[in-house]
């Protein structure tokens, strides 16, 4: 196990990274907020180009699955602050290193720069033309996504965001445990995949796939090829608003906390932490 971790001491190498995210600065923080947007929104881009002509469904969450991973690998091997995996900031605060002001001024202030960062690639995307692949399909692609999205229900938005953030903060504690490249790479690729396999809910992808749907059904090309293609309403079009967008991003944000904070952190502070030192 020379290149791997056990699960104590990735848990506490977890801690002292807690520690560093939670003394940044806030230009520091902001920055390296938009950047981890920015690539997970990538990996969204990416995976929704390679995926969009498939019409069978598992096939298309398995390309998906396989492409997007590539958004986290970039985040963690460049040293983004990712708001889903900075829930495990709660192992810290739990451990007294930290106090709960830091987490939550980490955690509110990388959410925003998250967005930021992702509301930037969608931008720079709809302007670069990668829509118009498939004569329009990839955009009328992106309407759809986002009609699914908006459309969630509120108990679904919030146990899909569990689900996910469970195996995004694991995904993390594996990366951090790895002590080579490749075992990184690996540690964020499979939880990863298995996420959007289920298709499960991410705030910060959500930040990409959400926008970008907006922004392609501002041109009647692809909400005329949404509807032809995918049977689309123009009420369900209609639905893609910043205010029609929170009915996923609260649950979805929700959920994501608990799923990192209370199904990951806490389980792993007691086990490895608290009840460890207890039963020595």
């Amino acid at each position: 196990m020379d290149n791997f971790h056990g699960a104590a001491e990735g848990i506490e190498l977890n801690v002292k990274s807690a520690e560093v995210k939670a003394s940044l600065s806030l230009r520091r923080m902001i920055v390296l907020g938009i950047l981890a947007g920015a690539f997970i929104a990538l990996g969204g881009a990416a995976s929704s180009t390679a995926a969009f002509g498939v019409t069978d469904t598992g096939l298309q969450r398995l390309i998906t699955g396989a492409v997007f991973p590539v958004g986290l690998m970039m985040t963690v091997f460049g040293g983004a602050e990712l708001f889903t995996g900075n829930c495990l900031i709660e192992i810290a605060v739990l451990e007294k290193k930290i106090n709960v002001k830091q987490m939550i001024r980490n955690l509110v202030v990388v959410y925003f720069s998250n967005l930021v960062g992702a509301l930037l690639i969608d931008v720079l995307l709809f302007f670069s033309g990668n829509l118009d692949l498939g004569g329009g399909l990839l955009g009328a692609y992106a309407i759809k996504i986002a009609v699914s999205k908006v459309s969630i229900t509120p108990m679904k938005g919030l146990t899909s965001g569990i689900l996910c953030n469970v195996l995004v903060c694991v995904a993390i504690l594996m990366a951090a445990s790895a002590t080579d490249a490749i075992g990184k790479l690996f540690s964020a690729f499979f939880p990863i995949f298995a996420f959007v396999i289920c298709g499960f809910e991410h705030c910060v992808a959500n930040m990409f796939y959400i926008p970008i749907g907006i922004l392609a059904a501002s041109s009647s090309k692809y909400v005329t090829l949404a509807q032809e293609t995918y049977g689309l309403t123009t009420a369900q079009i209609d639905s893609l608003t910043v205010l029609g967008s929170l009915n996923n991003f609260v649950p979805v944000t929700i959920g994501n906390l608990i799923g990192g904070i209370v199904l990951v952190s806490l389980p792993c502070y007691l086990v490895q932490k608290k009840w460890k030192e207890e039963d020595a």
